[in-house]
């Protein structure tokens, strides 16, 4: 039987393991923060209408810049943004990865203050960017002081900013955008994919663009908007950045399906957002609950929590899995990362960590 080392892969690819999250079938699943309430039947109707419409049309190829698309996303998101300012692509990671085609490469690096989203190493060296992995502090916080002199040292051409963070779920302090867009030389990429879950008072990315041309700032579907098997995310920049991200992207790499199921969705977002208050609360009952039990948990304003266990925390894995929840080992000693669902699910979790120390 062939296997990767019979094939002329490339050298830096040997030895590697795709990503991903195990995908098993239990009855709890909370380890890739999805959004745990399906779709309402109303917007299931309209997204099946939506789609229907495009049909007799699929001998065609669909609108190849997503335009309509796109100028719904500026509407979404506001701050005076226009189509020009947004381009949208298959999820955050096609949108991370184009930034990386168009902005890294041979020859360039491109900075993350880790522990962040693991994806980004890959998509680093898929483009053939030289990955840096710059440090956060004992607490999973970062300082505008500590970004700026691990930018100053590795003058990288991309900077990945998280906010809020995954895995940690954290977001940034405004100032650590504002100090790294100052002394980077190139361009500062801020992931807001959990954007929508922040808490009161959490400030966007978005409200610094003006007059920051180098400043990305990236969003998805997937998780407010429950939109995750859609697959869409999208970025908002100066419209010099679009053009730029378009001279690498696939021709019509956005179905026409893909694009007006995400139309109908955006036009349905009252209802599909409904369920972020409610998710958030159970987030904070879960940090709450945990906090009184004696463990250590990070601060959140993700859909996730993140959480500390005594010893190996693969065992502890192992113990709420035997129990029937699934979580996610981050590859972090001693702590693992738990998706905030349904109150339900909240239940079984809590149940499940009474036997997790």
């Amino acid at each position: 039987m062939t296997t990767l080392d019979d094939l002329p892969i490339r050298d830096d690819l040997r030895g590697r393991t795709p990503y991903g999250a195990p995908q098993l079938d239990v009855p709890v699943r909370l380890n890739t923060n999805e959004n745990s309430y399906p779709v309402p039947e109303p917007v299931v109707e309209a997204i099946g209408k939506a789609l229907a419409a495009e049909l007799r049309d699929l001998n065609r190829y669909p609108d190849r810049d997503a335009v309509a698309l796109r100028a719904d996303l500026a509407a979404y998101l506001g701050h005076g943004l226009t189509a020009d300012h947004v381009w949208a692509a298959n999820g955050s990671n096609e949108i991370q990865q184009q930034l990386l085609q168009a902005f890294g490469g041979p020859g360039r690096t491109v900075l993350g203050f880790t522990p962040a989203y693991s994806m980004h190493p890959l998509l680093a060296l898929g483009t053939g960017t030289r990955w840096v992995p710059a440090r956060r502090g004992a607490d999973f916080g970062l300082t505008a002081d500590e970004a700026v002199a691990q930018v100053r040292e590795h003058r990288p051409d991309v900077v990945f900013l998280c906010s809020p963070n995954n895995p940690t779920g954290t977001a940034l302090d405004p100032a650590v955008v504002a100090a790294v867009l100052d002394e980077a030389p190139g361009m500062v990429v801020v992931d807001e994919a959990y954007a929508e879950f922040a808490r009161p008072g959490t400030v966007s990315a978005l409200a610094v663009l003006p007059g920051h041309p180098r400043l990305v700032v990236t969003r998805t579907m997937s998780k407010a908007f429950g939109f995750a098997g859609g697959r869409l995310g999208y970025l908002a920049a100066d419209p010099a950045v679009v053009d730029a991200v378009q001279l690498v992207r696939l021709p019509y790499h956005l179905s026409a399906l893909t694009q007006a199921a995400a139309r109908s969705a955006l036009a349905h977002r009252d209802a599909l957002l409904g369920t972020v208050a409610a998710i958030m609360a159970q987030r904070d009952r879960i940090v709450a609950e945990l906090r009184a039990r004696g463990h250590r948990v990070a601060d959140s304003d993700a859909n996730f929590v993140l959480f500390a266990v005594d010893g190996d925390q693969a065992v502890a894995w192992r113990t709420l899995l035997d129990a029937g929840v699934l979580v996610r080992d981050v590859g972090l000693p001693g702590w693992l990362r738990v998706t905030a669902g349904t109150p339900t699910e909240t239940d079984a979790f809590l149940t499940a960590m009474e036997n997790v120390s």
